[in-house]
């Protein structure tokens, strides 16, 4: 909150929000901290209270963040594609690996160790911010000399000096991928908040590394049915909510849901999803191209989504490339970081998609539940347990 004075005096109040570091309307995320600082972390507003929370709930993600090898061979779409589940019996269960004992990830060590600072009493949550602090344990700052005057070729940390004025080098600062920590704590939430309204649970799985690609007839396609009316029209389209949600993490390139590109190359007739009704009574489509969203909204079908991302670009080759003073040089980048960002990627994606379906869902109680529901034309909120949603990257 800023005070300020206008001409007459008169004192003014004026809400800041913290910009390009928040995220969420009514449930309200904004990460903090960098690379080589003193720690990361995340401040969620708008969680509702009395939900059972402690850092044992952040934990088992935050672990995931690392790397677990099963998951390449396994699990999701990224080209570096990334392709995402929500399904609560095709789980994960393989043991999370620390930093380093991957050729594919960052040997820095790092023990991810998170504390809740407020927001929680006697182990519920309170209704107020809720504070998760991660420190950093094991920075090298001198890793990065090299690149103090040297720009890193397709890095942000040269982008930030051009809009700043002033960087980060160490680590890449905010665009590090250690920001992301803030976000899979936040989402851990989401996710407990999912669970316990509704029995759902987000699973991301990779489907491609370069040129090593995921059978398609490998995973499991039970059908999982979200809510129906979660999104709004026009400008707050759930598609585009959850576009701008993953295509913040670092390194993301592209996004499609439903048929994607590859609908315009249909006709019409081909690529509409005939409605049907289905043995319980209720209104179905027979085919999915509109990947579980039609005018922005959710219609009860799978949502399917695909994710690209880019090739790390901090890499031991030498680059041409320039300096801050407009000279050109060479650079073979040092320090530690990951040679494939795609499995430590995972339970960030998840994290992204289920920040966006709790706060879509809050929206949707916010306006269209403060009254009782048309039964001729809605459907309770409230998911029973035997229902499932999906979410493919």
């Amino acid at each position: 909150m800023l005070e300020c004075c206008n001409s007459n005096g008169s004192l003014l109040l004026t809400e800041i929000q913290a910009s390009g570091s928040t995220f969420g309307t009514y449930f309200c995320v904004t990460t903090f901290g960098e690379s080589h600082g003193g720690g990361v972390g995340c401040v969620i507003a708008g969680c509702p209270p009395r939900l059972p929370l402690s850092e044992a709930d952040m934990l088992v993600d935050l672990d995931r963040r690392y790397f677990c090898s099963k998951l390449l061979g396994f699990r999701s779409r990224w080209c570096y594609h990334s392709s995402l589940h929500f399904h609560h019996k095709f789980t994960t269960n393989c043991s999370s690996r620390r930093p380093g004992q991957s050729r594919i990830t960052s040997s820095r060590e790092e023990t991810d160790t998170c504390k809740i600072a407020s927001g929680t009493a006697d182990g519920l949550t309170t209704g107020s911010p809720i504070k998760i602090e991660v420190p950093n344990t094991d920075q090298r700052g001198d890793d990065y000399s090299e690149m103090l005057l040297a720009y890193r070729p397709s890095h942000a940390v040269a982008t930030y000096g051009f809009k700043y004025g002033v960087r980060s080098v160490q680590g890449g600062g905010r665009s590090s991928a250690r920001e992301t920590i803030g976000r899979v704590a936040a989402g851990a939430v989401a996710k407990k908040i999912l669970k316990q309204y509704s029995g759902t649970e987000i699973i991301a799985y990779v489907s491609q590394v370069h040129n090593l690609v995921l059978p398609e007839d490998l995973v499991d396609h039970e059908t999982m049915t979200p809510d129906q009316g979660l999104g709004s029209p026009v400008f707050d389209k759930l598609e585009a909510e959850l576009a701008k949600a993953v295509m913040s993490i670092p390194a993301t390139m592209g996004f499609e849901f439903g048929s994607g590109f590859a609908g315009t190359f249909m006709t019409g007739s081909e690529h509409n999803d005939e409605f049907y009704i289905d043995e319980h009574g209720k209104i179905r489509t027979k085919t999915n191209r509109s990947g579980g969203i039609q005018g922005g909204i959710s219609n009860g079908e799978i949502i399917n989504m695909r994710i690209a991302f880019k090739p790390t670009p901090t890499i031991s080759r030498k680059q041409n490339t320039v300096t801050r003073d407009k000279r050109e040089t060479e650079l073979i980048a040092c320090g530690r970081r990951d040679p494939c960002v795609v499995p430590r990627g995972v339970p960030v994606v998840e994290a992204m998609v289920a920040l966006v379906l709790v706060d879509q869902l809050m929206a949707q109680y916010a306006q269209c539940v403060l009254f009782p529901i048309n039964p001729a034309l809605q459907e309770p909120l409230q998911l029973s347990k035997d229902k499932q949603l999906q979410v493919q990257f």
